[in-house]
Protein backbone atom coordinates (compact mmCIF):
# COMPACT_ATOMS: atom_id res chain seq x y z
CA UNK A 1 0.00 0.00 0.00
CA UNK A 2 1.72 3.56 -0.64
CA UNK A 3 2.39 5.95 2.04
CA UNK A 4 0.63 8.97 2.23
CA UNK A 5 2.70 11.69 2.37
CA UNK A 6 1.98 14.57 4.66
CA UNK A 7 0.79 16.84 1.84
CA UNK A 8 -1.17 14.46 0.50
CA UNK A 9 -2.68 13.82 4.10
CA UNK A 10 -4.11 17.17 4.84
CA UNK A 11 -5.58 17.79 1.30
CA UNK A 12 -7.60 14.51 2.35
CA UNK A 13 -8.44 15.88 5.26
CA UNK A 14 -9.46 19.27 4.03
CA UNK A 15 -11.95 17.78 2.07
CA UNK A 16 -15.59 15.97 3.46
CA UNK A 17 -16.06 13.09 0.90
CA UNK A 18 -19.51 12.95 2.39
CA UNK A 19 -20.47 16.55 1.95
CA UNK A 20 -22.03 18.47 -1.28
CA UNK A 21 -20.15 21.93 -2.17
CA UNK A 22 -21.54 24.67 -4.17
CA UNK A 23 -19.41 25.44 -7.44
CA UNK A 24 -17.60 28.60 -5.53
CA UNK A 25 -16.53 26.53 -2.77
CA UNK A 26 -15.59 23.88 -4.71
CA UNK A 27 -13.71 26.23 -7.14
CA UNK A 28 -11.82 27.44 -4.12
CA UNK A 29 -10.90 24.78 -2.28
CA UNK A 30 -9.38 22.85 -5.24
CA UNK A 31 -6.70 25.23 -5.22
CA UNK A 32 -6.26 24.45 -1.51
CA UNK A 33 -5.46 20.72 -1.78
CA UNK A 34 -3.66 20.61 -4.89
CA UNK A 35 -0.28 19.07 -3.54
CA UNK A 36 1.26 18.47 -7.24
CA UNK A 37 4.68 20.49 -7.22
CA UNK A 38 3.57 21.08 -11.22
CA UNK A 39 0.76 23.52 -12.50
CA UNK A 40 -1.64 20.72 -12.16
CA UNK A 41 -4.76 20.38 -14.34
CA UNK A 42 -8.47 21.07 -13.05
CA UNK A 43 -11.11 18.24 -14.08
CA UNK A 44 -14.89 17.97 -14.36
CA UNK A 45 -15.97 14.10 -13.95
CA UNK A 46 -19.85 14.44 -14.68
CA UNK A 47 -21.96 11.58 -14.62
CA UNK A 48 -25.15 11.84 -16.35
CA UNK A 49 -28.69 9.84 -16.85
CA UNK A 50 -28.23 8.86 -19.51
CA UNK A 51 -27.74 5.94 -21.62
CA UNK A 52 -25.21 6.11 -24.22
CA UNK A 53 -25.96 3.20 -26.22
CA UNK A 54 -28.92 5.16 -27.62
CA UNK A 55 -28.38 7.48 -30.33
CA UNK A 56 -30.75 9.77 -29.11
CA UNK A 57 -29.37 9.92 -25.33
CA UNK A 58 -25.52 10.86 -26.82
CA UNK A 59 -24.18 14.55 -25.11
CA UNK A 60 -21.63 15.63 -27.00
CA UNK A 61 -20.32 19.15 -28.54
CA UNK A 62 -17.59 21.81 -28.36
CA UNK A 63 -17.15 25.13 -26.56
CA UNK A 64 -14.53 27.36 -25.66
CA UNK A 65 -13.98 28.09 -22.46
CA UNK A 66 -14.13 32.02 -20.92
CA UNK A 67 -10.36 31.48 -19.68
CA UNK A 68 -9.09 28.87 -22.08
CA UNK A 69 -7.69 25.47 -20.57
CA UNK A 70 -4.19 27.01 -19.89
CA UNK A 71 -2.92 24.25 -22.16
CA UNK A 72 -0.99 24.97 -25.35
CA UNK A 73 -2.06 22.38 -28.19
CA UNK A 74 -0.12 21.67 -31.11
CA UNK A 75 -2.09 22.01 -34.23
CA UNK A 76 -1.85 20.00 -37.35
CA UNK A 77 -3.25 21.24 -39.96
CA UNK A 78 -3.79 18.91 -42.89
CA UNK A 79 -5.13 20.94 -46.17
CA UNK A 80 -4.71 21.90 -49.90
CA UNK A 81 -1.51 23.86 -51.05
CA UNK A 82 -4.07 27.32 -51.58
CA UNK A 83 -4.79 26.73 -47.31
CA UNK A 84 -1.78 26.62 -45.75
CA UNK A 85 -0.63 30.19 -45.67
CA UNK A 86 -4.24 30.64 -43.51
CA UNK A 87 -3.27 27.97 -41.36
CA UNK A 88 -0.05 29.36 -40.37
CA UNK A 89 -1.25 32.63 -39.86
CA UNK A 90 -3.69 31.28 -37.73
CA UNK A 91 -0.99 29.90 -35.60
CA UNK A 92 -1.25 26.16 -36.70
CA UNK A 93 2.29 24.26 -35.87
CA UNK A 94 2.05 21.75 -38.18
CA UNK A 95 0.74 22.10 -42.27
CA UNK A 96 0.69 20.24 -44.66
CA UNK A 97 -0.83 17.47 -46.53
CA UNK A 98 0.72 13.87 -48.14
CA UNK A 99 3.83 14.45 -46.46
CA UNK A 100 2.14 14.37 -43.02
CA UNK A 101 -0.21 11.77 -44.01
CA UNK A 102 2.90 9.53 -44.59
CA UNK A 103 4.02 10.38 -40.83
CA UNK A 104 1.11 9.08 -39.64
CA UNK A 105 1.03 5.87 -40.98
CA UNK A 106 4.51 5.38 -39.99
CA UNK A 107 3.13 6.25 -36.12
CA UNK A 108 3.77 10.07 -35.45
CA UNK A 109 1.35 11.46 -33.32
CA UNK A 110 3.30 14.29 -31.91
CA UNK A 111 0.18 16.55 -32.46
CA UNK A 112 -2.89 17.02 -29.77
CA UNK A 113 -5.69 18.26 -32.60
CA UNK A 114 -6.01 17.44 -36.24
CA UNK A 115 -8.17 19.76 -38.54
CA UNK A 116 -8.63 19.13 -42.09
CA UNK A 117 -11.28 19.92 -44.99
CA UNK A 118 -13.95 18.17 -46.71
CA UNK A 119 -12.13 18.05 -49.78
CA UNK A 120 -9.37 15.70 -48.65
CA UNK A 121 -11.26 13.46 -46.27
CA UNK A 122 -10.78 10.66 -48.77
CA UNK A 123 -6.87 10.54 -48.01
CA UNK A 124 -7.42 11.43 -44.31
CA UNK A 125 -10.03 8.91 -43.48
CA UNK A 126 -7.47 5.81 -44.09
CA UNK A 127 -5.67 7.62 -41.34
CA UNK A 128 -8.77 6.58 -38.34
CA UNK A 129 -6.54 2.95 -37.35
CA UNK A 130 -3.89 5.53 -36.15
CA UNK A 131 -5.95 8.84 -35.21
CA UNK A 132 -8.58 7.23 -34.27
CA UNK A 133 -7.76 5.46 -30.71
CA UNK A 134 -6.54 8.54 -29.68
CA UNK A 135 -9.15 10.83 -30.00
CA UNK A 136 -6.92 12.67 -32.88
CA UNK A 137 -9.22 11.84 -35.99
CA UNK A 138 -11.13 15.01 -37.11
CA UNK A 139 -15.26 15.34 -37.28
CA UNK A 140 -17.19 17.73 -38.61
CA UNK A 141 -19.51 17.93 -35.03
CA UNK A 142 -16.12 18.86 -33.53
CA UNK A 143 -15.36 21.72 -36.42
CA UNK A 144 -12.25 20.03 -36.93
CA UNK A 145 -13.30 18.94 -40.71
CA UNK A 146 -14.10 22.68 -42.48
CA UNK A 147 -13.29 25.39 -44.85
CA UNK A 148 -12.88 27.60 -42.18
CA UNK A 149 -9.36 26.41 -41.59
CA UNK A 150 -8.17 29.49 -39.99
CA UNK A 151 -10.79 30.21 -37.92
CA UNK A 152 -11.01 26.54 -36.67
CA UNK A 153 -6.92 26.63 -35.85
CA UNK A 154 -7.38 30.01 -33.94
CA UNK A 155 -10.60 28.89 -31.78
CA UNK A 156 -8.65 25.17 -30.67
CA UNK A 157 -5.68 27.67 -29.50
CA UNK A 158 -8.16 30.03 -27.64
CA UNK A 159 -9.43 26.76 -26.16
CA UNK A 160 -11.94 25.13 -27.57
CA UNK A 161 -12.46 21.79 -26.37
CA UNK A 162 -14.73 18.50 -27.77
CA UNK A 163 -16.63 16.31 -25.12
CA UNK A 164 -18.59 13.36 -25.27
CA UNK A 165 -20.11 11.21 -22.79
CA UNK A 166 -18.15 7.86 -22.51
CA UNK A 167 -19.67 4.03 -22.32
CA UNK A 168 -20.58 4.97 -18.54
CA UNK A 169 -22.51 8.25 -19.20
CA UNK A 170 -19.29 9.82 -17.96
CA UNK A 171 -18.31 13.31 -19.21
CA UNK A 172 -14.36 13.75 -18.30
CA UNK A 173 -12.64 16.80 -19.32
CA UNK A 174 -10.03 19.71 -17.97
CA UNK A 175 -11.11 23.25 -17.16
CA UNK A 176 -7.96 24.76 -16.61
CA UNK A 177 -5.01 24.75 -14.55
CA UNK A 178 -4.16 25.17 -10.81
CA UNK A 179 -2.42 28.25 -10.93
CA UNK A 180 -5.86 29.91 -12.33
CA UNK A 181 -7.62 32.12 -9.37
CA UNK A 182 -10.59 30.46 -8.37
CA UNK A 183 -13.13 33.18 -9.96
CA UNK A 184 -11.45 31.51 -13.01
CA UNK A 185 -12.02 28.55 -12.22
CA UNK A 186 -15.38 28.96 -11.25
CA UNK A 187 -16.47 30.50 -14.42
CA UNK A 188 -15.17 28.05 -16.71
CA UNK A 189 -16.49 25.19 -14.39
CA UNK A 190 -20.43 27.01 -14.73
CA UNK A 191 -19.50 27.35 -18.22
CA UNK A 192 -18.76 23.84 -19.11
CA UNK A 193 -21.52 22.86 -16.94
CA UNK A 194 -24.63 25.11 -18.40
CA UNK A 195 -23.48 23.67 -21.79
CA UNK A 196 -23.83 20.13 -20.82
CA UNK A 197 -27.30 21.26 -19.28
CA UNK A 198 -28.69 22.71 -22.26
CA UNK A 199 -27.82 19.86 -24.27
CA UNK A 200 -29.80 17.06 -22.42
CA UNK A 201 -31.53 14.60 -24.37
CA UNK A 202 -35.71 15.08 -24.49
CA UNK A 203 -35.66 11.28 -24.18
CA UNK A 204 -33.58 11.66 -20.94
CA UNK A 205 -35.64 10.23 -17.96
CA UNK A 206 -35.06 11.12 -14.37
CA UNK A 207 -32.57 12.52 -12.50
CA UNK A 208 -29.72 14.16 -15.64
CA UNK A 209 -26.68 15.18 -13.29
CA UNK A 210 -26.18 11.81 -10.96
CA UNK A 211 -23.04 13.24 -9.47
CA UNK A 212 -20.65 15.95 -10.45
CA UNK A 213 -16.90 16.28 -9.25
CA UNK A 214 -14.22 18.77 -9.48
CA UNK A 215 -10.51 17.76 -9.37
CA UNK A 216 -6.67 18.54 -9.57
CA UNK A 217 -4.02 16.25 -10.72
CA UNK A 218 -3.06 13.98 -7.78
CA UNK A 219 -6.03 15.79 -5.84
CA UNK A 220 -8.83 14.31 -4.03
CA UNK A 221 -12.39 14.65 -5.65
CA UNK A 222 -14.46 17.07 -4.24
CA UNK A 223 -18.40 16.60 -5.00
CA UNK A 224 -20.41 19.44 -5.92
CA UNK A 225 -24.04 19.98 -5.14
CA UNK A 226 -26.36 19.24 -8.44
CA UNK A 227 -28.66 20.70 -7.32
CA UNK A 228 -27.17 24.01 -8.02
CA UNK A 229 -26.44 22.91 -11.60
CA UNK A 230 -29.88 21.68 -12.14
CA UNK A 231 -31.34 25.32 -11.32
CA UNK A 232 -28.89 26.72 -13.78
CA UNK A 233 -25.59 28.03 -12.77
Amino acid sequence: MTKLTKNRKKALERVDRNQLYKLEEAAKLVKEVTTASFDASVDLDIRLGVDPRKPDQMVRGVITLPHGTGKTKKVLVLCTADKEEEAKAAGADFVGLDEYIEKIKEGWTEMDVVITMPSVMSKVGPLGKVLGPRGLMPNPKSGTVTNEIGKAVEEVKKGKIDFKVDKNGIIHTSIGKASFDEKKIKENAKEFLNTIRKLKPNSSKGTYFRSITISSTMSPGIKIDPAEIRKAV
